[in-house]
């Protein structure tokens, strides 16, 4: 279903709607940041699992290679992967209460 050519039509949603595309190119420079309390392997890494949470693979892409970039290992990569893995299966585990809430409904 993706492709990377599918990435080449990010300027064309900039011409469609530019103060939304800068608003987000600025959101999204937040993770490159060299300057803030959270050192700059650590915000790669954090965008790594969230990439898998959200299954962007387009992302997962992007950051898993800035990690490396930043000097994160390949064991650092793979335990935010497992980090990621761990919290989303927690909330379908939370939710399942909302199963059992809904089936004992009338």
């Amino acid at each position: 279903m993706y492709q990377d050519n599918d990435l080449k039509r990010i300027g064309e949603m900039k011409n469609l709607a530019p103060a939304d595309f800068t608003a987000w190119v600025n959101l999204d420079a937040i993770t490159g940041r060299k300057d803030g309390k959270i050192p700059h392997k650590v915000r790669e890494l954090i965008a790594v699992a969230v990439a898998h949470t959200t299954q962007c693979p387009y992302c997962i892409k992007v950051h898993t290679k800035n990690a490396k970039k930043a000097g994160a290992s390949k064991e650092e990569v793979a335990e935010a992967v497992f980090l990621a893995a761990a919290i989303r299966s927690s909330g379908a585990a939370a939710h399942g209460g909302m199963a059992l809430r809904y089936y004992d409904e009338e």
